[in-house]
């Protein structure tokens, strides 16, 4: 297996169809090459912990109501061309995603990152949740097979916090500004929501039948 480090924030649009680019690629091939681990980057790392009003967050990053709407009309077909069924009408707050990606890190623990990556983009960009309220993320944790009790003591806490803002803060030092950002085998580095067709591309590569050299 070749390992995919992937970095990304879950309440990044382009994350989401990053990954479902990368779904779509790989559901066209007979294997699938890659160990994936997912990352932590938030877009937002000073968020206050209760998030704020989604609409007056865009407006302030995007320069105006205008500047957003031109911004989310381009992510929306975006999402659409790949497949995605998004309600951005939905969801009211841009929510701090530290304790997101502490719930993604400890699904890693149990190699069950994709289940809980999957639910945290689903239930923010389809159905509109808070991502940060805990019992969100100990309903996310359960379905995902993690044990919710244990999420939720932990989520109480301040397991981790540290740790994520550090491989946050390294990934910055790498060179990383924006996400997703995939690494490949620890060596290639691509940036940004790759089509389905690059991704076919990279996984017919790295699949291909080494050539023996003759002598």
């Amino acid at each position: 297996m070749i390992r995919l480090d992937i970095l990304s924030d879950p309440i990044c649009p382009w994350c989401y169809i990053g990954k479902m680019s990368l779904d779509t690629a790989l559901s066209g091939r007979d294997l699938n090459p890659f160990q994936v681990a997912w990352h932590p980057f938030q877009l937002n790392p000073d968020m206050p912990a209760e998030g704020m009003d989604r609409t007056a967050y865009l407006e302030a990053k995007f320069g105006g109501p205008d500047g957003a709407k031109a911004t989310y009309g381009r992510i929306e077909e975006a999402a659409q061309a790949a497949g995605l069924e998004v309600r951005f009408d939905l969801i009211r707050r841009t929510p701090n995603t530290i304790d997101a990606h502490r719930v993604i890190r400890w699904a890693g623990v149990e190699g069950r990152q994709g289940p809980v990556v999957d639910q945290l983009f689903h239930r923010y960009f389809v159905a509109g949740q808070d991502i940060s309220d805990r019992e969100v993320l100990v309903e996310i944790a359960h379905s995902a097979g993690l044990d919710g009790d244990v999420t939720r003591r932990l989520l109480d806490g301040d397991a981790d916090i540290a740790d994520v803002r550090a491989e946050d803060a390294r990934a910055r030092e790498m060179g990383v500004t924006g996400v997703p950002t995939f690494l490949v085998a620890g060596q290639y580095a691509l940036p940004g929501a790759q089509p389905p067709q690059t991704w076919q591309k990279v996984i017919d590569e790295l699949t291909a039948p080494q050539e023996t050299p003759t002598h």
